[in-house]
């Protein structure tokens, strides 16, 4: 007697196949998945490298803007004549050119160049100049000139205080290192200046870092002392 077929029956080979086109898939499955995380990962990796160059700097310009303030108060040896006057800058620092020895962006005093905040640390605000804090234990409890680029990122303000090895809050509790209402350096120190909460840095003194100003919307500022006082 002839045996019957059962055609709902896999052959070997045909079972073989199956199995075979499964383990395929999950391999692709499993290639793509890797590829997805390794470019991630390299994306990363690559933010994380322009956010460190980003630092540099604003570091290298934070303290360009220190030795021309220091070469103009040389020239002038008078703390409230040191201007920050720019074509391009607020006309709150006063008229370039008017008193060239003591401005700071000025061929004739401090030389520095006006450079424009690197794209993307913050809303695009300029360097602004305040003679109204006394940063913490740097110099004596008057009030410092300071240079602050507002309104910086979290990511910046994190990664700028890992480079300076700032791993506190750091935080202004103050009326704030920026003064948002528009109280730039024209010659005048505040007599009772703002002060930043100093047991929130890993250490003093902190003539620059990030700080999140408390009472301002926690907003987060980069400064840079440029005369101590």
């Amino acid at each position: 007697m002839q045996q019957k077929r059962n055609p709902s029956r896999p052959q070997s080979g045909e079972s073989g196949n199956v199995i075979f086109f499964i383990l395929l898939g999950i391999a692709l499955i499993g290639l793509v998945t890797a590829a997805l995380r390794s470019g991630g990962s390299e994306s990363a990796n690559i933010d994380a490298e322009q956010m460190v160059i980003k630092v540099s700097q604003v570091q290298q310009n934070a303290s360009a803007l220190a030795r021309a303030t220091e070469v103009a108060y040389q020239n002038v040896r008078e703390e409230s004549a040191i201007s920050f006057a720019h074509p391009d800058a607020h006309s709150d620092y006063g008229t370039y050119g008017t008193t060239p020895s003591a401005e700071v962006f000025h061929v004739q005093g401090g030389g520095a160049d006006y450079l424009d905040p690197p794209a993307g640390i913050n809303d695009g605000t300029a360097w602004q100049f305040y003679g109204t804090t006394a940063a913490p234990d740097v110099g004596t409890d008057a009030a410092d000139l300071i240079a602050v680029l507002p309104n910086v990122t979290p990511e910046f303000c994190t990664a700028m205080n890992k480079s300076l090895g700032q791993l506190g809050a750091t935080n202004d509790t103050g009326t704030c290192v920026y003064d948002s209402s528009g109280v730039r350096f024209s010659g005048v120190f505040a007599v009772a200046p703002n002060t930043m909460d100093g047991s929130s840095f890993t250490f003093t003194p902190a003539p620059q870092a990030c700080v999140t100003c408390t009472g301002a919307g926690n907003t987060q500022h980069f400064y840079k002392v440029i005369l101590a006082r």
